[in-house]
């Protein structure tokens, strides 16, 4: 019996393999870490193109007297190509020219156009930010929108399907009202920039 206390001792000061056991502790954890900010650094490459695809979308837009459908069509497609070398087929990218209605907190959308969804419905309205209160009723307002539906390639489990989005005002450049026409109609908006046919 005297021997137990002895073995016990001599386990208790045993050394041996300290090293690996905290390794083999430590290693789950290093590698939850290590894939963690890949994925987040993903998402944040991913964010910064989303912000890179309104932007671009509404000044092309705004730099415009007069669009056609087909133009505005070309347009969606081209600035999506920012978001190469991801999956275009994830995001949603919409334009449209909304009018403030004067009371500092919504607009008018004039006309929308959208590529993989849906586009606003002309009549409808949009909440304002609050840094464009006090905009003039006299003029439209180009908005780039755009999401993306971000599937984190580990912990998807935990977070699913991550929606990312941002969007953008710009005043049109050349005009009060950027319209946009069909081949033979008229424009929705009053304005000499835009050839009737």
């Amino acid at each position: 019996m005297t021997r137990l206390p002895v073995r016990l001792r001599r386990f208790r000061a045993n050394e041996d393999a300290v090293a690996a056991i905290e390794f083999a502790i430590v290693l789950p954890f290093m590698l939850l870490l290590c894939m963690g900010g890949v994925e987040l650094g993903n998402a944040l490459s991913i964010n910064v193109k989303v912000t890179a695809t309104v932007h671009t979308i509404a000044d092309i837009l705004s730099q415009n007297k007069c669009v056609t459908t087909s133009d505005v069509t070309g347009i969606l497609n081209a600035s999506s190509k920012v978001l190469s070398p991801y999956d275009v087929t994830k995001a949603v990218v919409t334009v449209s020219e909304v009018q403030p209605t004067g009371d500092n907190v919504t607009a008018k959308v004039i006309w929308s156009q959208s590529l993989n969804g849906a586009a606003r419905t002309a009549g409808s309205t949009v909440t304002l930010p609050t840094s464009l209160t006090g905009v003039p009723t006299t003029s439209g307002l180009i908005l780039g929108e755009a999401t993306y539906a971000y599937t984190p390639n580990l912990g998807y489990t935990i977070s699913g399907t991550v929606t990312l989005r941002d969007s953008y005002y710009l005043y049109p450049r050349q005009t009060n009202f950027v319209p946009t026409i069909t081949s033979g109609s008229t424009p929705p908006v009053p304005t000499t920039s835009c050839p009737t046919s």
